[in-house]
């Protein structure tokens, strides 16, 4: 088996395609990393770029990346739903096959060092990279975004991890981290009352004592007019899927408003869904066991019982895990 790890970059930059084109570039043209998604969101303003292949060529290639974005991207003239402090705004490595967590680690710091040398950007380790308890969590760094970072990065215990205590001025910073599977996960609400799901995020999320693993947050969608929660699961077998969805629909209840909908954001492992469609195959009692489908059934079981949108089974990681890589 190849070593394989993914990453996960986010950048900037959801509504002009030409320009996103520019962007992914080094990727869609590079012979060794497999592009799995593009998934750009005109109302976060947010491009998310799923990706598998070998460590140093994925290094090589995100270092392309970042310096294309870098040209393309000023955030002064940035907005969008979604929270961000960098044109690059977050970029994680995940270890997929033959990889240890340690491996990715090793993999963030490098790359963190020569983004920092190359392109005298800020950068910050988060999650398992993190050099800090405070910096685990992405939010706790991003919070105050590319116009407040530009004061926060000043006080001594938010200097980078790489680089000058002061962010770039039209690229901003960006974090770079190691970390297990996590899942990008919104659920629709059909209301364009946003204080709805500020107040449905706060019950669900881990700082405010909800679920643990869980960071939400409301969003509102203008191209599709109705509210999100919007969230990552951090640790899909501690809070699976199944568990936040029920949570969701039974808050909305108290607001009289409809849970219509959900989608993933990038991919999911296979497992995370069959641990969910067996709660509702435990309820159902439907004899059928969700581990015995194959990957078209688990897309159609998974659009019935949680509802998602826009899935298929390329979403799916063990879809792209084929001998190409």
């Amino acid at each position: 088996m190849p070593k394989i790890v993914e990453t996960v970059p986010n950048f900037s930059e959801g509504r002009d395609q030409e320009k996103i084109k520019r962007i992914i570039a080094s990727f869609i043209n590079h012979p060794d990393i497999k592009v799995v998604n593009v998934e750009p969101d005109q109302d976060y303003n947010r491009t998310v770029v799923t990706l598998l292949g070998e460590s140093e060529k994925m290094i090589d290639a995100l270092v392309d990346f970042v310096g294309v974005a870098i040209n393309e991207i000023d955030l002064n003239h940035h907005e969008g739903q979604h929270p961000r402090m960098g044109a690059v705004d977050v970029i994680p490595f995940i270890p997929i096959s033959e990889v240890s967590m340690k491996d990715c680690i090793a993999d963030a710091e490098k790359l963190g060092s020569v983004l920092n040398k190359k392109y005298d950007i800020p950068v910050f380790l988060y999650a398992e990279a993190a050099r800090n308890e405070e910096r685990v969590s992405l939010p706790n760094i991003r919070k105050g975004e590319f116009e407040g970072m530009k004061t926060k990065i000043t006080m001594p215990e938010w200097h980078p991890d790489f680089g000058e205590p002061r962010m770039h001025p039209t690229f901003g910073a960006v974090a770079v981290g190691a970390r297990p599977f996590l899942i990008a996960y919104n659920i629709d609400l059909v209301t364009k009352d946003e204080e709805i799901p500020k107040a449905i995020a706060k019950a669900i999320r881990k700082s405010n004592g909800g679920f643990q693993y869980i960071q939400a947050g409301p969003a509102y969608l203008d191209q599709r007019g109705h509210v999100q929660v919007t969230m990552n699961i951090l640790d899909y077998k501690k809070n699976p899927i199944y568990r936040i969805f029920e949570t969701v629909k039974m808050e909305a209840k108290r607001y009289h408003v409809e849970v219509s909908g959900a989608e993933i954001i990038g991919m999911i492992p296979k497992d995370a869904l069959v641990r969910s469609l067996q709660y509702y195959y435990d309820v159902m009692k439907i004899d059928t066991e969700p581990k015995e489908l194959d990957l078209d059934g688990i897309v159609k079981a998974a659009e019935y019982h949680l509802q998602l949108r826009d899935f298929s089974t390329l979403k799916i990681i063990e879809s792209h895990l084929g001998n190409d890589l």
